[in-house]
């Protein structure tokens, strides 16, 4: 049953997600994809933490480059929670991104019970992450910083781990909550297998606290976040300040420094979904061992991800592999070498930019587009504009196009021009021309269009008016 008080959560969703290239995408990174069913990662997280609080107790942190798709999703979810997405105008890594959200609530609830939750984790058993957070907020009611820490299954060096200490002796009926003795960074195999076989546990970078104790410490602790941030108003202020913030994570800034920590140990099928492997290891498997996803057809193949997002995968005579294909590049290794994908992707960022960054699939506020072909001086796209949705008022100085109306209605702005096409008509549009597409039916409108010209890059884009105040 889900509880009605002062409990508010924070997700935090700015994350990149490298280690799950080619899929996951600096402009779509992996808590907005759905890799652990067919909610995204995003979306399951906001449905997980509505079950303890209202839609309006939600807040979301995320990079302004994910604003729009970020909102989009939580819409799906609950139209509530898109009004509180709060856009990080640069990374700054997880304390500046937890202490502006907190001190927003803090303005309105200063003994706000507060839980901090990633984006982008897996947890299989619902009512155990619910029963550890409502002991938490018992801990952090008599003034601690709490953990949700993960009782580990393994001896895994991918985590950071923590040494509970004695119990604090609270009335909890199901989830026992500890003091924290120590913090120990990532361990190699050895001190791994140490620290499992001691009780330590995984640190899930789940908080719970509440906002008046944060604030205190914040400013005891870092007081350069604190004063920037409660001096933060309008736009322009949040970029010119949240830009001057250390690249601070919680965990250094202020759990490893506070003197009251506490820990709530669970088990909940928890994953942080950190890596190929790990996906492989959460989803279900075939009489061969097998993951697959998508369009795939294997034969004497055993114990591989085989994830296809775009055409069929085929595989023979091969085994412990993980083979990602997407419309644009193709992942092939060893499933024992996921968690070193950061140093190949580092080469793919150096040579091929573009790979790291976006899909062929791009996904913006008002609809999606697809590139369907490009070469010098070309380009080509299937354009998709969502009922009532419209494009920027733009022109481009390089390029021209060419629109042709595949289905639905299109109101086009063409200079001076306003008209309105249906299927298989077209217009052209001359390279300065002022220009607009908008979607005025109640069915996705669709177009073909070919872009020619010198230049041809999305950043050939002067905007005059946007719905969305892009700039």
């Amino acid at each position: 049953m889900k509880t009605m008080s002062s409990s508010y959560a924070i997700i935090l969703a700015g994350g990149s997600g490298s280690r799950l290239w080619p899929l996951s995408r600096t402009l779509r990174p992996k808590q907005l994809l759905p890799l652990a069913g067919e909610q995204t990662l995003l979306q399951q997280t906001a449905s997980r933490l509505l079950k303890h609080v209202d839609a309006g107790c939600l807040l979301t942190v995320t990079h302004q480059d994910h604003k729009f798709e970020v909102k989009g999703q939580l819409a799906e979810v609950d139209s509530g929670l898109p009004a509180a997405v709060l856009a990080e105008p640069c990374a700054r890594n997880t304390l500046p991104a937890i202490a502006w959200a907190v001190w927003e609530i803090f303005k309105k609830n200063p003994q706000a019970m507060i839980g901090v939750f990633p984006s982008d984790h897996a947890i299989a058993e619902e009512q155990s992450f619910l029963s550890a957070w409502r002991s938490a907020e018992l801990a952090a009611a008599e003034g601690y910083l709490v953990l949700l820490g993960i009782t580990p299954s393994e001896p895994a060096t991918g985590y950071g781990y923590i040494h509970p200490g004695k119990s604090l002796g609270l009335d909890v009926a199901a989830s026992p909550v500890m003091s924290v003795s120590r913090f120990v960074e990532k361990p190699d195999l050895d001190n791994a297998k140490l620290f499992v076989e001691n009780g330590y546990l995984w640190n899930s970078g789940m908080f719970v606290f509440r906002a008046s104790d944060f604030m205190q410490l914040l400013e005891f602790h870092q007081p350069e976040i604190h004063r920037a941030i409660t001096s933060m108003q309008g736009v322009a202020n949040v970029e010119e300040s949240y830009g001057q913030l250390p690249n601070l994570s919680i965990d250094y800034g202020l759990a490893e420094k506070a003197k009251k920590v506490a820990v709530v140990p669970v088990s909940m099928g928890w994953s942080d979904l950190g890596s190929w492997d790990s996906i492989y290891q959460h989803r279900d498997k075939d009489d061969a061992g097998n993951v697959a996803h998508g369009d795939v057809l294997s034969m004497d193949t055993q114990d591989s991800l085989l994830w296809s997002s775009n055409g069929l995968l085929a595989t023979l005579g091969v085994r412990n592999i993980a083979v990602i294909q997407t419309a644009d590049a193709t992942l092939i290794c060893d499933r024992s070498r996921t968690e070193d994908i950061k140093q190949l992707v580092a080469k793919v960022q150096k040579n091929y930019p573009h790979l790291t960054e976006t899909h062929t699939t791009v996904h913006r506020p008002w609809g999606i587009y697809r590139v369907l072909e490009e070469g010098p001086n070309f380009k080509i796209k299937c354009i998709i504009v969502n009922p009532g949705a419209k494009l920027s008022m733009q022109m481009h100085k390089h390029r021209s196009e060419h629109w042709v109306v595949v289905s639905g209605i299109a109101k086009i702005t063409n200079g001076t021009q306003n008209i309105q096409l249906e299927p298989n008509q077209s217009t052209y549009i001359p390279k300065t021309h002022r220009h607009r597409l908008e979607n005025p039916g109640k069915l996705p409108l669709q177009i073909i269009e070919v872009q020619c010209g010198d230049y041809v890059g999305e950043d050939d884009i002067v905007r005059f008016d946007d719905t969305y105040d892009r700039a």
